[in-house]
């Protein structure tokens, strides 16, 4: 099973986080030459949209210009500084395209033993050292995608000789290619008592991809740090 999370691209700047949410405003400001018109579009308040403008522009300078009636009538533009943000949002959003959607794979089951924060979990493919609350013995495991690393099997270190303290070997059941970065999702075969397979998905470069030569049933090793692999107990009340 997987969880799949959204996330959307963000400019820091000083105080002011920039978002989506903005760059919408400035292109309809664009698009009709009015707040007003803007706001309409949007669905917002005047008044929202203008202290939204005055917040931005506290933070990088004027991103509009108003001018006043006339025979064409008055109107709103967006400066160059507006114009420049829209362009550092745009590439922002293409690099993170890759991995906008980030997933988790899920793994259910039960705490065998424990050392600290620390404990190895029995699951259908197999223990797996996880960070698990205090006082869980049933318990489901996340495994971020871009937390997973992928090795060809003949190259694979020790989980003992390495931080990657999880590791399993499987084969490629679905490779989807990106420009910047590919999406594995990898069948790890469980024994008959374990109840089977499942699966698990990593997030890697595509220049990784290349130098793997992935491609559909090849036999792979998925490895991962116990700090990422996280537990919730399936019980509420199976932790204090």
């Amino acid at each position: 099973m997987t969880i799949e999370r959204d996330y959307s691209p963000k400019l820091a700047v000083e105080d002011v986080t920039i978002d989506r949410r903005d760059v919408e405003m400035l292109d309809a400001i664009d698009r009709y030459g009015s707040m007003h018109k803007a706001a309409d579009e949007l669905g917002r308040s005047y008044a929202r949209v203008q202290n939204r403008v005055v917040e931005i522009e506290d933070a990088v300078g004027p991103i509009t210009e108003r001018t006043r009636g006339g025979s064409g009538g008055g109107g709103t533009e967006l400066t160059q500084t507006a114009r420049e943000l829209r362009q550092q949002f745009d590439r922002h959003d293409a690099e993170l395209d890759g991995v906008a959607q980030v997933t988790e794979s899920v793994f259910s089951g039960t705490v065998r033993d424990r050392t600290g924060e620390l404990a190895t979990v029995e699951t259908p493919i197999g223990p797996i050292l996880a960070l698990v609350p205090e006082g869980a013995s049933s318990v489901q495991l996340t495994v971020r995608s871009d937390a997973v690393v992928l090795t060809d099997p003949s190259e694979a270190p020790r989980a003992d000789d390495t931080s990657l303290r999880n590791q399993f070997t499987g084969r490629i059941e679905r490779l989807e290619p990106g420009d910047a970065i590919a999406r594995v999702t990898v069948r790890l075969g469980g024994d008959e008592e374990r109840d089977g397979e499942q699966t698990i998905q990593a997030l890697i470069t595509a220049s990784s991809a290349e130098r793997l030569a992935l491609e559909s049933g090849q036999s792979i090793t998925v490895s991962f740090k116990a700090t990422a692999a996280r537990g919730v107990p399936v019980d509420p009340g199976s932790a204090e």
